[in-house]
């Protein structure tokens, strides 16, 4: 299931913004893929996406790292054989915003894509 959140933009956010409390961390939450993403001490998210071999990892990493270039919101990636390591949070604030939420929105569908 790809969330609705993948379809809207990824909205910068500024310094003044203070970071998403638990109880909206977890609203947005249940908008994503719920096998994958976890919310991380109220701080940032982390997901673990599975695949075949280690081509596979790759071309998603590269799709992923098109994206974040795109968005200009750059996740932690980790890429082992079959698997993509992702950590995701706003810099600029030190936490979680709706801007985290939809760029994890956007992996799940590039993810999605992938497994076609």
């Amino acid at each position: 299931m790809v969330s609705d959140l993948a379809a809207e933009p990824v909205e910068e956010s500024s310094d003044d913004q203070e970071p998403f409390d638990d109880d909206e961390c977890q609203e947005y939450l249940k908008e994503l893929d719920s096998g994958v993403w976890d919310v991380i001490d109220g701080h940032h998210l982390e997901a673990t996406y599975e695949f075949d071999d280690f081509r596979d990892a790759l071309e998603f990493t590269y799709a992923v790292g098109e994206l974040a270039e795109e968005e200009w919101h750059h996740p932690d990636l980790s890429l082992t054989w079959g698997e993509v390591g992702v950590e995701l949070f706003t810099h600029e604030i030190d936490g979680l915003r709706k801007a985290d939420f939809v760029m994890a929105a956007k992996m799940d569908e590039i993810y999605a894509d992938h497994q076609l």
